[in-house]
């Protein structure tokens, strides 16, 4: 019998590329090259667990001008990334939930969507996966209450778990 070999792990294929390979790895999990190279550097990790605590570390950091870089690459929610990049596949099932043939749910993220960015002078950015399109304008309506200090705060945090959910992603099968 000949032993079949395994294919390497992710980590192990992370670990092993060159950094411009590894670099395009998990690109698709944020638009920031500074976390990007900054993980890259920190190979290699020796488990998922390494990678994903230097990751949430170098999150950590991350200010208004980290925000406006990765909301460059995110889409309103409701509207469909129409892109053929991996981000607009990973928006697109992040955002499955959302009906946008509920016209009414459409038109409400709509409204909501400019009246947020009206205010905030950004898109709204939420972790979407797992919630529904109602679950969306809800938080979105809440949010349009908050000042623009805590509004910036709630954005990154949301940018953070998005980050690290489309990092497991690549990662974790």
């Amino acid at each position: 019998m000949c032993a079949v070999a395994e294919a390497p792990t992710p980590l192990v294929r992370f670990n092993q590329a060159d950094s411009q390979a590894a670099t395009a790895m998990i690109q698709a999990c944020v638009a920031i090259p500074a976390w990007q190279d900054a993980l890259v550097a920190g190979r290699p990790y020796s488990s998922f667990t390494a990678l994903k605590k230097h990751a949430v570390a170098l999150a950590a950091t991350w200010q208004t001008a980290e925000l406006n870089q990765a909301l460059s690459a995110h889409p309103r929610i409701g509207e469909r990334p129409t892109g053929k990049s991996e981000e607009a596949q990973l928006s697109r099932g992040e955002q499955a939930a959302v009906n946008t043939a509920d016209q009414e749910l459409a038109q409400a993220l709509a409204k909501g969507n400019a009246d947020y960015e009206a205010r905030f002078g950004r898109v709204f950015l939420i972790r979407a996966k797992g919630l529904s399109g109602h679950d969306i304008l809800q938080a979105l309506q809440r949010r349009m209450k908050s000042n623009p200090e805590q509004e910036t705060q709630e954005a990154l945090e949301q940018l953070r778990q998005i980050t690290l959910l489309r990092l497991e992603g690549v990662f974790l099968p």
